[in-house]
Formats: structure tokens, sequence, C-alpha cells
């Protein structure tokens, strides 16, 4: 389901792991590994290097991978996980029709099939395809969009139901600007010689993809030219990432007649009629330009430039279920080009994950029967419940906030629903059916099923009970429109989490995550919506002012960084997720502090709880990254980069500069008056 930018802040978009509030079992240990520290450099120097670097060191990059962390490790492991339950089920012999044993079994048999695969070729595709060639009228553009989207194909723009950001409660047809495969305008617009090099390998992508459908070299970049003309329109005229986070900008709710009026080129009826909805009467336009953009390309380009844009979308999102030489094809740009990976993962991982990535509730059943430990359940909503506490606390200790502003705040706080594990209740995919004919048609029968749950909401309640993460998931996350946090059953396992480890290496590491989610509500984004989810102001006269004169402190900070020679991290995209950090830190530090008050902790390995709090948090992010991936992140990841999130965050923190001696001597020193001082 496509969700606008700013409806899920994902938590730490790497690792995680579950915590025990003041619990311990069996022995306790510091929960620091010494080995994955370099004490030859010193902590004001580099933290990231001091807590990190052994790790580093022994975890080198390998071909597969553009980025290496403990995040990795976590999903490696849990992909593991989920192959032995997913090759079990395709093992056997006697699945019943419609079981789930039968969908996950077979679906996961056709991924592994390349025999067949490589047999087929272009011709799941090519009754799809031809059909687009033999379009005669533009009127027919618009329909085609909509078998597209049933297939799971996206193009001119995207549309989906979700809740109506000034009413929560309710469910809207909303649409927001696509289109543009490379995802962030700056690849179809920046002039540096990177990008322009970027650019002209994109375009042999899309011709080998039209010679690999068995058009010739000159039809192939003719058709590639249309495509990119296509392209470049619509990047022209649409939001930076750093524009889509800004939520009152991306709101333009209107009526269903005057969507026809301000789109006048485009046949909403024929639209709505392909997607099966009637009676759309209100719309959430969150980009107007550029579906301007595409009203003005339908009716002034030929139609020939059109069949060939809609190929290109159908060849490309197929690609990757198809034979090897167009498995090659896409990772050669997607892997190697643009993320700088030299080899494409085995197939048994890019099996087990297009299983999980269709089925993934029917999987997450089985996921949670066998690895998740109700116990963790119960330990983590206490933990949670303890942060909340120190949350508040820390909301009452800002002198910038008025003291109306802070009773709102804590409403929110108490209003937070918490989802720990699992989902109560699981999606029903009985209507699904998975069948032996090819990998393609099922990826495009579980699209449609998909697509229609989602329509069939229209109009009707939020369901804030629904996941919007499978329990298999490694990551967590804040939605401001349930104003809900939510920590999946994969991110609460070792070993992140030890549980033979004290208050301060948890606190340290599943405690800055979970505070790290409450303070997404208060962020730049999450504090415009109200504790039901609504977009609206509820900060008193001044507050937001003081609140983002202190906010720009941290959007400079990390605008100074330069995270490649001559590439700079962009302070406002990431602002949020850099808030966030900040905020976890000192919230779980005061619930550490409020946690072992009466029974303080001494030195273990030579190092303070307060030591041990900081490099459990610095361990989160240990990793090693190409270049290539480096640049992908910066221009379209919301999140700092891993060295940052320790070396950008830390700084800004006292209670860090306590606790490692951290003098103006240090080379990571920031004086006092210059630190970002919000949570």
């Amino acid at each position: 389901m496509n969700k606008k930018n700013y409806v899920i802040l994902a938590a730490v978009a790497l690792a995680a792991m579950t915590g025990c509030a003041g619990q311990k079992e069996a022995k306790s240990t510091s929960g620091i590994d010494l080995a994955n520290m370099d004490t030859t450099v010193s902590a004001g120097t580099d933290f990231f290097r001091y807590a990190c670097g052994g790790w580093n060191d022994a975890h080198p990059l390998t071909a597969e991978y553009s980025r290496y962390g403990t995040f990795d490790m976590l999903f490696e492991n849990s992909q593991k996980q989920l192959r032995d339950l997913i090759e079990g089920l395709a093992a056997q012999q006697n699945n019943q029709p419609g079981t789930p044993a039968q969908k996950i079994g077979d679906l996961y048999n056709l991924a592994m099939d390349s025999v067949t695969l490589n047999k087929q070729g272009v011709e799941p595709v090519k009754p799809r395809l031809d059909e687009i060639a033999a379009m005669t009228d533009k009127s027919q553009i618009v329909p085609m969009m909509t078998k597209l989207l049933y297939d799971g194909i996206g193009t001119y723009f995207r549309n989906y139901v979700y809740a109506d950001p000034k009413n929560s409660a309710l469910n809207i047809f909303q649409m927001g600007q696509g289109g543009i495969n490379l995802g962030e305008k700056e690849y179809y617009l920046d002039n540096d010689s990177i990008t322009q090099n970027i650019r002209e390998q994109y375009k042999n992508y899309i011709a080998k993809l039209f010679t690999l459908a068995g058009f010739s070299e000159t039809e192939a970049r003719q058709k590639m030219a249309d495509v990119m003309e296509i392209e470049t329109a619509i990047a022209k005229v649409s939001f930076s990432a750093a524009q889509l986070r800004n939520p009152e900008a991306n709101y333009h709710k209107m009526s269903y007649d005057e969507v026809k009026k301000t789109f006048p080129g485009i046949d909403w009826d024929a639209f709505m009629k392909g997607l099966g909805l009637e009676n759309v009467t209100e719309v959430n336009v969150e980009q107007i330009e550029p579906i301007k953009e595409v009203d003005k390309l339908i009716n002034t380009l030929p139609l020939s430039k059109h069949i060939a844009y809609l190929q290109y979308n159908l060849l490309d999102a197929a690609a990757s279920y198809l034979s090897d030489d167009f498995i090659a094809a896409r990772f050669d740009f997607y892997g190697k080009v643009l993320s700088g990976r030299q080899v494409n993962q085995p197939r048994w991982k890019r099996a087990v994950n297009s299983v999980d990535g269709m089925l993934g509730e029917l999987v997450g059943q089985m996921y949670v029967e066998k690895y998740f430990p109700a116990a963790a359940k119960e330990r983590m909503v206490k933990l949670v419940s303890n942060l909340q506490v120190a949350l508040g606390e820390r909301i009452d200790a800002q002198e910038w906030m008025s003291d109306s502003t802070k009773v709102k705040a804590h409403e929110k706080l108490d209003a937070f629903h918490v989802k720990v594990g699992y989902p109560d209740k699981w999606k029903d995919y009985s209507d699904l059916k998975v069948e032996k004919d090819s990998y393609w048609a099922n990826v495009c029968r579980t699209a449609a099923w998909n697509v229609k749950d989602m329509y069939s909401r229209l109009g009707k309640p939020v369901d804030r009970e629904e996941w919007l993460m499978t329990p298999q998931t490694v990551n967590a996350y804040y939605n401001p429109s349930t104003n809900e946090i939510c920590f999946p059953a994969a991110i609460l396992q070792p070993p992140f989490f030890n549980m033979d480890a004290d208050d301060a290496a948890n606190y340290g590491a599943i405690g800055v995550v979970i505070g790290h989610e409450m303070t997404h509500g208060f962020d730049d984004q999450g504090r415009q919506f109200d504790k039901e989810g609504n977009l609206k102001d509820w900060w008193a006269e001044g507050d937001a002012d003081r609140f983002q004169e202190r906010a720009q402190v941290m959007v400079d900070f990390f605008n100074g960084i330069e995270v490649l020679p001559g590439l700079y991290a962009n302070g406002q995209l990431t602002l949020g997720e850099n808030l966030a950090d900040h905020g976890g830190l000192n919230v779980a530090f005061l619930a550490f502090q409020n946690a072992t008050k009466d029974a303080p902790l001494g030195v273990v390995d030579g190092f303070t709880p307060e030591q041990r709090f900081f490099l459990a948090y610095a361990t989160l992010w240990a990793g090693n990254i190409r270049d290539e991936q480096i640049r992908v992140y910066t221009k379209s990841d919301p999140h700092s980069l891993g060295k940052w999130r320790v070396n950008g965050a830390l700084p800004h923190i006292q209670a860090w500069y306590d606790a490692f001696n951290i003098t103006p001597d240090d080379s990571m020193y920031i004086a006092p008056e210059k630190r970002v001082n919000i949570w």
C-alpha cells in the first residue's frame, strides 16, 4: 500500500532490540563486547570508530552488500528462519489447495524454478506488453493505467486509500506524485559528473529491457528517449524528498468535481471505473503540480511515447520475476550502478524476500508461533511505559514550551497506542489464489488482492488495529495518523538485546529506540498531528517558532557534515530522524537513571554504567557502506548515515560529555550554546 511520506516514520531503518525494565535473569553482564571497539581512537575524536571499529574491521563488505551493519546481521538471521519455515512447506507434496501451506510453498517453488523462468523469458508479460502496443487512441491511456495498477505497477502518479490527514478516523482516496522510476528528482536534473553517469547508465538499462523484450536496438533507443522525456518532465515539477516532509504543504483536499476541473485533461470517470470505485466524493491531492504535468503530457505528447512509457514500467516492475537475463539487467543498474553491490543475492534469498513481501502476514503467523517468546511482549510493554514516564518528565522540563502546550503534549503522550510483536487479528488471504501458471502471474494476482483490499476501505473508518509492518520485519515505526508506536517481533530478538545484560546496555539500546519512536510524535512532522492523529495546530502561540528555532540548529549542524568529498548531508531531509535520535537519547538516559536510582550499577569491564549506555547505543549503528550507497541515502533517506547517528547525535547530549570526560580539546566537542536543545 502506498502511504504518504509522513504517515510512517520508521524507527531506525536499522535494527533495535527488546528490553527488560530493571529485570535481570541469570548472571548480569555488561552487555558490551569489547572486541567491537577500537580503543586506539579516543572517544572524543571519533566515537563511532571508538565504539564500533572492531566490529567494522571484523565484518568487511562482501560482494553481495552495499551496506552491512548490525541490522543486516539481524535481517540475515530472520531471513534464514523464514527460509526454514518456507522451504519446509515447499518440500511437501500434498499441500491442500487454498491452504497457507499451498500458497507459500507453491509461490516459493515458482520463484526458485530458474529452468522454467529462463525457458519462458519475456512470455509471462507478453500479453500485457502487446495490449499496450495495440492502443490506438489516447483515451485508452487511463484505462491502461488502472490495469497496470491491478498488476502492482504504478505509472504517472500514485494513489491509495488511507486516513484523511485532517479527519484521521475516516479513509479517503488520495493521490500524489510518482512516475519517476529513479525515485528522486535530482537524478534527472543534477549535472554533476556522478549523477550524469548514473543517468546515462539508466538510459542503457531502459534500452536493455526493450531489447530483451524483443525490440530492435533502434526501437529500444527510441523508446528509451520517450521514457526519459516523460520521466524528466515529471521530475522537474516533483517535490524533493525534503519538501515531501511538510504535511500541510502536501495536503489539498478537493471535491471530485474540483479534481475534474483542476486536471481536465485526465478522464477521471474512466480512472475510477478502472479501479472499480464508485461514489468518490472527496480526494486529497498531495502534490498538484506533478499531476498537472501528467495532464499536460497526456494531451500534448504523441501516443507512441506513452506506449513506450507504459511498456517500460511493465518491464521494469516485472524484471525481477522473469528470466535470468532480465534479472541481471535490473541488478546491473539498481544493484551495481546505484548501490555499488558487486553480485546479486542468491536465488533463495530473493525467493524468500518475494514470498515474504507478497504473503506477509501468512508468513508472519508461522514466524511468531516458532520464534517469538510470549514473555518478550509483556516485558517490552513495561519498558515502553517506563519511557513514557521519562518523556513526560522531559516535556515538563522544557523552558521553551508553554504550560498549555505541555498539557496537550501529555495528552498526546498518554494516548499513544502501543503495538508489540504481532497483530491481534491476522489478514484473511482465503480469496487469494496461488496457481502454477507462472511466477509473474502470481505476482499480479497478489498485487490485485492487495489493491482490492485497500480500495475496499474507501469511506470506511480507519482500522487502528491494522499493522503497517509484518511481525518478521526488522524495524519499528511511529504513525502520526493513528498516534501509534509499533515494534514488530523480529526487532525484539538477539543479538541486540542481551537477556543477561544489565540496564545500562538495555536502556542504551532498545530504550533509545523506544524513545526515538515516541519523540517522532513531537518532531518537526509528528508535532503537527494531535492526539487523535489529525493534522492540526495544537501548539500555543510562539511555541512552534521557538521549536523551529531550536530545530534549525540541528538542520545547520547536519548540513555542515561532509559525508563524501564534496557531498554534504541534508539536514532538512533528515531533521525528523535526527530529532528523534536526540529525544530518544535524552529520554532513555533519564529512564535509565530512574530505573537504577535505588540500586546504582557499578563499573563492569572497565566502563561505568553511563559509558555502557552510550556504547550500547553506538553499537546499533556499527556497519560498513559503499560510497555509491552513501550517495543514494544522502539523496533520498530521511535517516542520517549510521556513522553520523553516532558522531552527529552524541555531541548534543550533555550526559555523553560527562560520561567520557569530553573537553574542548576533543574534536567532537561542541560549545553548549551551539548544541541542539529540545527534548
